[in-house]
C-alpha cells in the first residue's frame, strides 16, 4: 500500500500519452527508475508491461475504424520483435550505469525527433485526384473513408523498425515515434492510418519486449499493480481530452520534457 501513490501518476502519465501521441513509456521507464527506485533494466520492463496495457483502448479503437495498413504492419513486425528482443536482452548484460547513459542519451535523441517531426493530427485528402501510378494500397475505414496512397518500399521501412525495435527494448521507446514519422513523411500515407499502423505494430511489439524482460529480471509486479489501474483510467481520458489540446504545442513542450529528463539521468551517472 506504500506506493498507492502511483495511481493518480500513472493516470496523469497516461491522460499526456494519449492525448499528444506519444509513447507513454517515455513518462513511465524515467519514473519508476528516478522517482520508485527501481534498476534501470527493470524501470525498463515495467514501463513497457504498462504500456501495453494502456494502449489497448486506443488500439481496439484503430482496429474497430478499420484504419490499420496490416500489410505495412507485417513487414514492421518482422524487424521490430526480432529486434526487441534482442535490446531487451542487451539491456540485461549491460551495467546499470551503461544502461542510464543509453537510456538518457536515448532520450535527448528521442527529444530532438518529437521536436523537429512531431506527429501530424490532420487527416491529409483522402485519395488525390490525380492518377496513382504503379502498385497502390486503398484503406476503407468503417466511417467510409477511403484512403488511397502508393506503396512505397518495405526495405528502408523494415530497417527503421529494427532501430526502433532495438531502441524500445533497451529504453523502452523510440519504435512509435520512428515508425509513425516515416509512414508520414516518406510514404506519404495519411497520418490517421499511419498512426494506427504504428500503434498496433508497437502492441505487439512491446509485448515481447515486456516478455523478455520479465523473463530476464525478477518482475516489479509491486510497482505494476498500481500503474496498470492508472493507465486503464488514463486512456480513457487522454482520448477525450485529446480532442480539445493544441497538439503541436503540447509536443514540443513534451519534447523539452524528455530532454529534461535525459539530461537529469546522464548528470545524476556522471556525478555518481
Amino acid at each position: 500500500m506504500d506506493l498507492w501513490w502511483i495511481v493518480p501518476v500513472s493516470i496523469v502519465f497516461s491522460t499526456i500519452a494519449i492525448s499528444s501521441g506519444v509513447s507513454g513509456a517515455l513518462f513511465f521507464s524515467p519514473f519508476f527508475m528516478l522517482v520508485v527506485g527501481l534498476s534501470p533494466a527493470q524501470a525498463v520492463g515495467a514501463g513497457l508491461l504498462t504500456e501495453v496495457f494502456g494502449m489497448g483502448n486506443g488500439l481496439r479503437l484503430y482496429v474497430q475504424q478499420k484504419v490499420v495498413d496490416y500489410a505495412w504492419a507485417r513487414w514492421l513486425l518482422a524487424g521490430a520483435v526480432p529486434s526487441v528482443i534482442l535490446g531487451a536482452l542487451v539491456a540485461h548484460l549491460l551495467s546499470d550505469g551503461a544502461l542510464r547513459l543509453i537510456f538518457g542519451g536515448g532520450l535527448l535523441v528521442l527529444a530532438g525527433f518529437l521536436f523537429k517531426n512531431p506527429t501530424p493530427h490532420e487527416d491529409e485528402p483522402e485519395a488525390s485526384s490525380e492518377p496513382i501510378e504503379g502498385d497502390v494500397t486503398v484503406i476503407e475505414a468503417s466511417d467510409g473513408t477511403r484512403y488511397t496512397y502508393p506503396t512505397c518500399s518495405r526495405g528502408p521501412g523494415v530497417l527503421l523498425a529494427m532501430v526502433g525495435g532495438a531502441l524500445t527494448g533497451m529504453i523502452s521507446a523510440g519504435l512509435p515515434e520512428i515508425s509513425t514519422t516515416q509512414l508520414i513523411i516518406r510514404c506519404k500515407i495519411a497520418p490517421r492510418v499511419a498512426v494506427a499502423t504504428a500503434v498496433f505494430t508497437l502492441a505487439i511489439t512491446a509485448l515481447a519486449g515486456a516478455t523478455v524482460h520479465a523473463l530476464s529480471a525478477t518482475p516489479a509486479w509491486h510497482v505494476v499493480q498500481w500503474s496498470i489501474p492508472g493507465v486503464l483510467v488514463g486512456s480513457f481520458l487522454g482520448s477525450r481530452v485529446g480532442k480539445h489540446l493544441p497538439a503541436a504545442l503540447m509536443e514540443k513542450g513534451l519534447a523539452v520534457v524528455f530532454a529534461g529528463v535525459g539530461l537529469l539521468v546522464l548528470s545524476l551517472q556522471l556525478t555518481s
